[in-house]
């Protein structure tokens, strides 16, 4: 499994949480007392200032009404600087911060790449290297925090990830020979873990051609939530028709999946072939 990358110590998100802690501790606050404050919990103020989790506007405006800060809105600006960030688009962060890390199962299908969570560095920063006007300062900055996403895999307690993958994929050059090889052999590792399961879908399935998608299951009886995507943009939704409608389709992709123990066979046999 691949080494998740630290977190940068100046960049906009570490010294928010390293300012929060600072002057939290300054007036001998609790974290759970600022978590009163701000409306939120205990564990939201831990990953606050852990770096793991993107402040809300409430939460800023607040932080700077708690603290007092010099100017009266440091926070605000550090998270405006937060959001300006080119590690990905403005609305995937909700997604990345609130809704991922706390999902007790992740279900997701791609029909064209390995999925996020599951991506080596160079698979990740290939993709990433081949948008229009890119530069080498934003693949890299966007690459590390797709490599950061993947924390959530080696904690204690780990989703349940649940991954479909179209069979076209384990074909599809990405990066060149190397690089797919490594993937491959990634998927194979981390399948290893009792948390994660990986089916490989027959390429006769046409339901799921419309695009990936993401379905998390969350915890205290929250509704589930649903990140589709799009050539354009993706989307986040939790309204109960559409995740409900995307739980079918899901369904019916997973008709088409080989058994686990089949499709491990078939990523090692393409794994061979990328040599």
């Amino acid at each position: 499994m691949d080494e998740v990358l630290p977190l940068d110590p100046g960049s906009p998100r570490v010294r928010f949480g390293a300012e929060m802690r600072r002057l939290r501790e300054a007036a001998q606050l609790s974290q759970s007392s600022v978590a009163r404050r701000l409306g939120c919990t205990q564990t939201q103020v831990s990953r606050l200032e852990g770096a793991t989790r993107t402040p809300s506007k409430s939460d800023a405006e607040k932080l700077d009404q708690l603290f007092g800060t010099a100017d009266g809105n440091a926070f605000t600006r550090l998270r405006q600087r937060i959001l300006a960030q080119p590690g990905g688009p403005i609305w995937f962060q909700s997604w990345v911060e609130e809704i991922e890390p706390t999902a007790l199962v992740l279900r997701s299908w791609d029909p064209l790449l390995i999925p996020g969570l599951l991506q080596t560095e160079s698979y990740a920063r290939h993709l990433f290297s081949q948008a229009p006007q890119i530069t080498s300062d934003e693949v890299e900055e966007r690459v590390r925090a797709r490599m950061q996403r993947q924390w959530i895999l080696g904690r204690e307690n780990p989703p349940l990830l649940l991954v479909l993958v179209d069979a076209g994929v384990l074909r599809r050059k990405v990066g060149g020979v190397e690089v797919m090889h490594e993937q491959l052999g990634h998927l194979l590792e981390i399948t290893q873990s009792p948390t994660v399961s990986i089916q490989i879908v027959s390429p006769e399935c046409l339901t799921g051609l419309m695009g990936a998608f993401t379905i998390a299951e969350l915890p205290d009886g929250q509704p589930g939530a649903l990140h589709a995507e799009s050539s354009a943009e993706g989307q986040i939704m939790t309204d109960l028709d559409s995740v409900t409608s995307i739980w079918k389709r899901y369904e019916a992709i997973r008709l088409w999946a080989y058994p686990e123990h089949v499709s491990l066979k078939m990523i090692e046999k393409a794994r061979r072939g990328w040599t």
